[in-house]
């Protein structure tokens, strides 16, 4: 083998040492974690850097790839390229370990920064990085100490295995003895490799899921909310069509869209938990959990919308919530003039910021601990979020929160803002077709369109719905609780066989309707008519 390919060789060994050397790093400090909390883990507390300080065009590029899902796009991603990295500080190590050596330490420096940089972050949240930078620089010394490249033939020429043998015969039984011992050296190299990658891999899921296990899900298991001093309206009877694809009225918690900045769900201990109302304020309150659920609790059904929701989106969703009426709170803490504004901050530092007045005009803005009859589920927020009707979540659904500050527009811009999103966002009315979808199953004859219209804090005064540009028909809206839900609508069509286009508009309480054009979600939601195509048979 040439001294050429021999490198070429050793530089892949190198590169698996790397890799095997980071993978040990990241799963002993998932391990650590367990401890010192899942937001000290050096992915996450990297991750969450990068989420706190994105642009706002790329955070809405990633929730238009990857929808829901973009968290854990971001992870596995930075896991790639770590790995990629890892990989070439193993190759460097192979020629000079103290470069090697230095890729890990930059990797733990860079932890313990982003790690002590979160939210309510103290001291110990180091110690995963450091634990994880000292045990990935231990593997990578142990699986680079060792040779790398197959060995240049040695002959002695006394060894009596050879004697009275050509030179010829001589060579090759030195090239046959040193093959074996670099074959048995490289079995125990990749045996290495694969050991630290197999216990790392085992100690990162191992650690995640003894972090999941000590979570809050006991705590939220023994909650018992008390019933509500101002009970939320009966559902109506029809409110709810039952149509196949339609939304249903009330939105399952476990079927309720997420939209949030926490790539590890926040675990808030109900016992622990405090809510501080402070700022530009008289009388600065704190609250304990238990302070919230002594007070008279108002149960209303309210629909959520996230504002990245695109026109015919599932973005949004309709829930009872259970909670504490936040205009009470704010009367008793007495803001002061000028404080036009109410920051929500969330306990992994997240921000959103609400107008004072919208949060006093008589609406339902609650401090809400139950959903859907229950506590609030976790990932959703308990113990304690924000729910506001209509506004769009990131100016009000403040999930974790632990602090409302009194402040001003002028003083403060909240998480999106910076990043080119309107300061006060107001819901847009919108409506959508959510049945018939596609191109198949639909005979000529009687056809039942329906879907879902909203307009929270207004309500929705009509809703039509035209095929193939013709005139607009009026829909049939059913009952609704109240303004601040959105509301089922259907329409009877007489379809005819072929290719046809379905548009939806609908005009709120206020006789505005709902534009034609279409705009992106940025910077204040989107506009538009819902459109589908459906083939008649």
């Amino acid at each position: 083998m040439t001294t050429q390919s021999a490198s070429r060789k050793s530089g892949r060994f190198g590169a698996l040492a790397g890799i095997a050397a980071a993978t040990t790093a990241i799963g002993s400090a998932e391990l650590v974690a367990v401890v010192t909390g899942s937001r000290s883990a050096p992915l996450v507390a990297v991750d969450g850097v990068v989420v706190d300080h994105v642009p706002g065009p790329v955070k809405q590029f990633a929730i238009d790839v990857f929808g829901v899902h973009d968290k854990l796009a971001l992870l596995v991603g930075t896991a790639v390229l770590l790995a990629a990295f890892a990989a070439g500080f193993g190759a460097l190590a192979v020629r000079r370990l103290p470069v090697g050596l230095a890729g890990i330490a930059l990797f733990a420096v860079v932890g313990v920064a982003a790690a002590l940089t979160r939210a309510g972050a103290g001291p110990a949240a180091a110690a995963p990085s450091l634990v994880g930078g000292l045990l990935g620089a231990a593997v990578l010394w142990l699986l680079v100490a060792g040779p790398l490249e197959p060995p240049a033939p040695t002959v002695d020429r006394t060894d009596h295995t050879v004697a009275g043998q050509g030179d010829d015969a001589v060579d090759r039984a030195a090239a046959a003895r040193d093959g074996d011992e670099w074959r048995e050296q490289r079995r125990r190299f990749l045996g290495g490799v694969a050991g630290a990658v197999g216990v790392g891999t085992l100690a990162g899921l191992g650690g995640r899921w003894l972090s999941a296990r000590r979570g809050v899900a006991q705590a939220r298991a023994a909650v018992r909310l008390p019933a509500p001093a101002s009970p939320a309206p009966p559902v109506p009877v029809g409110a709810d069509l039952s149509l196949p694809r339609l939304a249903p009225y009330t939105t399952p918690n476990a079927g309720f869209y997420r939209i949030d900045t926490a790539l590890v769900v926040p675990q808030v201990d109900p016992d622990t938990w405090r809510l501080r109302i402070h700022g530009r304020v008289r009388r600065p309150i704190t609250l304990s959990y238990a302070d919230l659920l002594a007070r008279p609790l108002v149960e209303r059904d309210v629909t959520l919308a996230c504002v990245s929701n695109e026109v015919g989106g599932d973005l949004i969703g309709n829930a009872r919530w259970l909670g504490v009426r936040i205009a009470d709170l704010l009367d008793e803490a007495q803001p002061l003039d000028g404080a036009d504004q109410v920051v929500g901050r969330s306990s992994d530092g997240w921000t959103c910021g609400t107008p004072t007045a919208v949060l006093r005009d008589g609406r339902d803005a609650l401090l809400a601990v139950g959903m859907n009859g229950e506590p609030l589920p976790i990932e959703h927020g308990f113990p304690v979020r924000m729910v506001v009707p209509g506004l769009y979540g990131y100016v009000s659904a403040c999930k974790w929160v632990v602090e409302l500050e009194l402040t001003s527009f002028a003083d403060f811009d909240a998480y999106w803002v910076p990043r080119g999103w309107s300061a006060r966002g107001p819901i847009k009315t919108q409506s959508r077709i959510d049945t018939p979808r596609g191109r198949g199953g639909l005979t000529a004859g009687p056809v039942t369109v329906a879907g879902v219209a909203w307009a929270q804090h207004r309500g929705i005064r009509a809703v039509e719905v035209r095929v193939d540009g013709g005139p607009w028909q009026p829909a049939t809206l059913a009952p609704t609780v109240s303004i601040d839900t959105w509301v089922q609508w259907s329409w009877r069509w007489p379809a005819t066989p072929g290719e046809h286009t379905l548009q939806v508009r609908a005009t709120d309480a206020t006789g505005d309707t709902q534009p034609e054009h279409r705009t992106d979600v940025a910077p204040d939601g989107a506009t538009g008519h819902h459109t589908v195509r459906v083939t008649i048979t």
